[in-house]
């Protein structure tokens, strides 16, 4: 009895509640991305469909799906992986050299970059990949998303390897190694987690973009899936299956990406913040 009293009831049942909450949409998207346009309207919203059907994922295939998928793929491993790579190594020298009143100047202008949204500068952004003579490229939505990456990765990674023991970096000092030797022998093994968890996070931001596609892209052929959704809203009319069809075959790489990272993604946002 003395159990139960300490049991947190009010806790618990606002965390189921807010599951069943978030489970619905769900719940909603995957059943009517099976059911025929007609069966939409004429049954109850939340019912399982009677006669399952493919047609609409045939649909949404055939309108040039594959091509903006991989337009999507193309940004978001172009981007995260610089990303990552440039943070990983920023946030290691600025640890290892925090002595340096140049490598502290550069961690705080990274930190200024969490505070400019790119909603504020995406003019500037503008003229600049004009000038470059990049716009309606892929390339275009590439550099903007790395640039706005790196500012919390480096943030991220700085504290996971300001707790890594300095005995550690000394030993491997002593034993002959250079600054570059540790960096991939030592650091980057045990940042994994931390790596991870910018990966996934960064991924899914530049996956679920819309605002840089939309303003420097034109051409259908460089759309990436956020602005193909738009487009076939447009397209399909009223035709909401073929829609929720489309928004579940965007939505499965990211599950996927959430499944196989899982476990490194939490111990990578809870660690890192201990002091």
């Amino acid at each position: 009895m003395a159990r139960l009293l300490r049991l947190n009831w009010f806790g618990g049942s606002f965390g189921w509640l807010w599951l069943l909450v978030v489970m619905i949409p769900l719940y909603w998207i995957v059943i009517t991305s099976f059911k025929t346009q007609a069966n939409y309207f004429i049954t109850n919203p939340l019912a399982p469909p009677t006669n399952l059907t493919f047609e609409n994922y045939t649909t949404v295939v055939e309108n040039d799906f594959i091509r903006y998928f991989l337009n999507s793929a193309v940004v978001t491993l172009g981007a995260v992986l610089p990303a990552v790579l440039i943070s990983f190594m920023a946030a290691y020298a600025i640890v290892r050299g925090s002595h340096s009143r140049i490598l502290r100047g550069i961690n705080g202008l990274f930190l200024l970059g969490l505070a400019i949204p790119l909603q504020a500068v995406i003019i500037p952004v503008y003229l600049i990949i004009i000038r470059l003579k990049m716009y309606d490229t892929l390339l275009a939505i590439i550099l903007p998303s790395i640039a706005f990456a790196i500012p919390l990765s480096v943030l991220v990674l700085s504290n996971f390897i300001r707790d890594v023991p300095k005995e550690l970096f000394e030993s491997m000092r002593m034993d002959g190694a250079t600054e570059w030797g540790t960096l991939w022998r030592l650091a980057f093994p045990l940042t994994r987690p931390a790596l991870v968890t910018v990966v996934i996070y960064n991924g899914l931001g530049i996956w679920n973009g819309f605002l840089l596609p939309l303003v420097l892209t034109q051409s259908p052929e460089q759309r990436t899936i956020p602005l193909a959704l738009a487009a076939f809203q447009g397209q399909f009319g009223v035709n909401i299956p073929a829609i929720a069809a489309s928004v579940v075959l965007t939505t499965v790489p990211i599950v996927l990406l959430y499944a196989i990272g899982r476990r490194q993604l939490l111990s990578g946002l809870t660690a890192g913040f201990g002091k």
